[in-house]
């Protein structure tokens, strides 16, 4: 019997709680970076945190292909008096077999939830300096979504559209085979909160 998604990441935890601590030690910590001033400067106390938590979650990446556990958790958005309940990839997991196609499933789920929550708002494209657009634009932005994901603030609602590789949707290197297109939904300008 393999371990459950929420066991992993129990394990996950731990793991990265003993690292910090100091418990758990990476001997070559410092040879694996190419530049000797940089490794100097940080220290073989903190590499070795960091890398050894990086090799032990590289182990449960393994563990989850091999044995074909999801890396997909549940996550629950409330915004004004609604409230869902949608799947996401957990960002210390990675993506097994059919975790995309269960993200992809409830994309329409989420953008339901999502146009009954932004009437009367004002609607933003993310980035370092948000620009106005209209629902339309939004609309054919969807449409080549493969999944989609919300989260809120008390005032704001954002929507991600998303394709491509679970796992690499969020990182600027992937586009253009994988990516993530983010909406504000604020009832003016929106606030200095990242997304």
């Amino acid at each position: 019997m393999s371990y459950t998604t929420q066991q992993l990441l129990e394990i996950l935890d731990q793991e990265l709680r003993a690292a910090w601590k100091g418990e758990r030690v990476l001997l070559s910590s410092t040879q694996r970076i190419n530049n000797s001033v940089l490794a100097k400067a940080l220290g073989s106390e903190k590499l070795s945190k960091v890398f050894v938590f990086q090799d032990f979650r590289e182990q449960i990446h393994q563990y989850q292909q091999t044995h074909g556990v999801s890396g997909i958790v549940w996550h629950t958005c409330n915004f004004r008096d609604r409230s869902i309940r949608f799947p996401e990839l957990h960002p210390q997991l990675v993506a097994v077999p059919g975790d995309k196609e269960a993200l992809m499933a409830a994309k329409g789920a989420v953008l339901d939830f999502w146009r009954a929550s932004i009437t009367g708002m004002q609607l933003w494209l993310a980035g370092a300096s948000p620009q106005s657009t209209t629902l339309a634009h939004v609309e054919s932005l969807i449409q080549q979504a493969e999944w989609a994901e919300v989260d809120a603030t008390r005032t704001e609602l954002y929507l991600s559209l998303c394709w491509g590789h679970p796992k690499e949707c969020y990182c600027s290197w992937a586009q253009p085979e994988s990516g993530c297109e983010r909406i504000i939904a604020a009832i003016a300008e929106p606030s200095s909160i990242k997304v």
